[in-house]
């Protein structure tokens, strides 16, 4: 039996075992949110509405939708064998996130040797950036698989899987780009023109089988610099970067300050090991220093880029997180740091992961929500003459998922405002009841079950101290019954 795991490869297995189990905690019980719900709702729709959602144009000239097809037609083909429940659509998220995994095993393999291949393995495995996205409903697992594989054939000279990967992680989101350019800036970096050489090549053939896209490039672009809820970052952006490359966020306000000492004293003591390796000359040192290129270089240029159109946003940074974690395992294993001090640093990460993950698995907090619940609680107590208004598309497009069949509607954006980001184009391909205001939607009704987040209440508040406009509407043409709460969610009952 010892010898049984003590073999790498068996080692190699119970890592990914582990890693699935985690992913497998509250893959049905976790509420899903707006984005989640999208995904799944267009990708039902069938390949012809994916294309025609990606690809047609609002009379602004701006996109429909701001991201390629890749994913949504991966998941559509998904979804027609396994079906659309949360425990299937979810596994197809943590089956890709172990294939990210692998490939993380590999390219640490490549780069040092077995032993800190399964060490950056078991890390990718615990930290909870890699364990949230590995649940998601979304294609940012898909991308960070894709750049990891471009990575792996970048470092093996495998020049035509590059040009796959990357083609197929610019086919998956618009920003494999930040990535990928960094990427392509390291033979330069290491005066290595022979594989400049081959690079260049495979990415002219990258950029060719990714050229039916490019022409949408700037629809969609326009879509995001025109109507996008992503506001302009500041210098905050490094510090909430440190907290979700370990603990991840959102966070208590009670764990806040301790998080983030104890994620940067886990950084800056890596930085420190690279440092020392670089002095001394240790072998594989320029590959340590390679990798803290790789996982701090794409941020900054988000952050550099998002200062013309804002853009940033963190979950594009797990690919540079995968890179991440192969830097904490070289760092704490190879770069000759005392055993104390290494026990000291692995425990640092440990309780990252456990606190992240603790936190992932309960919160229910805005942009969640218990939708079913919601949905089944109102069918219940409905009446005739009742109509069930949503203050906006984020609590309504959720609840739509859990039951088209029921009869609800939401108010649409502000057209023109940084939130409008749901087309008309879009919601005629999903079948979406809109209404432009509360006074359409709540015409003739005898009763109405309003349905609006505390945050969007908050925001309000915390502007001008007003009252939220659509509340203030159905308070002078209703009379409230009943507020009932369902975590960052309220129900408004009202009676005419």
């Amino acid at each position: 039996m010892a010898t049984f795991l003590q073999n790498k490869k068996t080692k190699l297995i119970l890592i990914l075992i582990l890693a699935f189990v985690i992913r497998l905690a509250g893959i049905s019980s976790r509420p899903i949110w707006y984005d989640e719900a999208f995904s799944i709702l267009i990708s039902e729709q069938g390949q012809s509405a994916i294309l025609n959602g990606t690809l047609a144009v609002d009379s602004d000239s701006s996109a429909a939708e701001e991201h390629p097809p890749a994913y949504y037609f991966m998941l559509w083909g998904w979804i027609q064998t396994f079906g659309d429940s949360l425990l299937a659509v979810r596994m197809l998220s943590i089956l890709i996130s172990l294939g990210i995994i692998l490939c993380i095993h590999q390219i640490a393999a490549h780069l040092f040797d077995p032993s800190t291949a399964l060490t950056a393995a078991f890390i990718s495995a615990i930290l909870p950036f890699q364990i949230h996205y590995g649940q998601e409903i979304r294609m940012y697992v898909l991308l960070t698989f894709w750049l990891c594989l471009a990575t792996l054939a970048f470092l093996k000279r495998q020049w035509i899987l590059f040009s796959i990967a990357a083609a197929l992680a610019q086919y998956t989101h618009n920003l494999a780009a930040i990535y990928l350019i960094p990427l392509a800036f390291t033979p330069i970096f290491q005066k290595d023109w022979k594989t400049l050489r081959s690079l260049t090549l495979a990415g002219f053939a990258s950029i060719i089988m990714y050229s039916p896209w490019l022409i949408h490039i700037p629809a969609q672009i326009s879509k995001v610099t025109n109507s996008f809820w992503i506001e302009r970052p500041g210098i905050e952006k490094l510090f909430t970067l440190i907290l979700i490359y370990l603990p991840d966020l959102p966070l208590p306000n009670n764990l806040l300050l301790p998080a983030l000492f104890i994620a940067t004293l886990t950084i800056t003591l890596a930085a420190y090991q690279t440092y020392r390796a670089m002095k001394k000359d240790l072998t594989q040192a320029q590959n340590g220093l390679w990798l803290v290129y790789l996982s701090f270089t794409p941020p900054l240029l988000l952050l550099l880029m998002s200062q013309i159109s804002p853009m940033y946003v963190e979950r594009a940074l797990l690919p540079s997180h995968a890179i991440f974690c192969i830097w904490l395992a070289w760092a704490f294993t190879k770069a000759k740091l005392p055993r104390p001090v290494q026990i000291f640093a692995f425990t640092m990460i440990f309780i990252s992961a456990v606190i992240g993950f603790y936190q992932h698995i309960t919160y229910k907090g805005f942009p969640y929500g218990q939708f079913d619940r919601i949905n089944k609680s109102i069918q219940t107590r409905s009446q005739p003459g009742d109509v069930i208004i949503h203050s906006n598309k984020l609590s309504y497009l959720p609840s739509f998922y859990f039951n088209q069949k029921q009869d609800q509607s939401y108010i649409i954006d502000l057209p023109g405002s940084s939130t409008d980001t749901l087309s008309a184009v879009t919601r005629n391909i999903l079948h979406l009841t809109a209404e432009e205001n509360i006074e359409s939607a709540s015409a003739d009704a005898d009763r109405v079950w309003f349905i609006i987040y505390q945050n969007s209440m908050d925001e309000l508040t915390s502007h001008d101290g007003k009252t939220h406009p659509q509340l203030e509407y159905l308070d002078q043409h209703f009379k409230l019954e009943s507020i009932e709460t369902w975590n960052d969610l309220k129900v408004y009952i009202y009676k005419k």
